[in-house]
């Protein structure tokens, strides 16, 4: 059960957080709109509170989720150098030591 879960993909590119991010605004925008003219028409604020809500869980819905189309342009990452040696040239305590010489 858990491998069913690790093999959803849960991440988008930064194209795709671009993407999302003005359908989002979009979505919230026309909903904004349209969620004031027609409070305006029938004169009840509720309505327009509603519509509001209504194009937010669209929104939601169509955004938060990692979608395909959020994932279509990865960024290419370097390749893995191998490791030559795991000590380091020079330890931390020597650099220290060098530095108060000089002084």
């Amino acid at each position: 059960m858990l491998s069913v879960f690790k093999s959803i993909p849960t991440h988008m590119d930064y194209k795709g957080q671009k993407l999302a991010e003005q359908i989002f605004q979009g979505i919230i925008l026309i909903s904004a709109v349209i969620g004031f003219v027609y409070g305006l028409i029938i004169e009840q604020f509720g309505w327009t509170v509603y519509i509001v809500l209504g194009g937010f869980a669209v929104s939601c819905l169509l955004t938060l989720p990692p979608w395909p189309m959020y994932r279509k342009n990865p960024l290419p990452w370097q390749p893995v150098l191998p490791e030559t040696s795991t000590e380091p040239t020079q330890k931390p305590q020597e650099n220290i030591q060098k530095k108060k010489k000089h002084k």
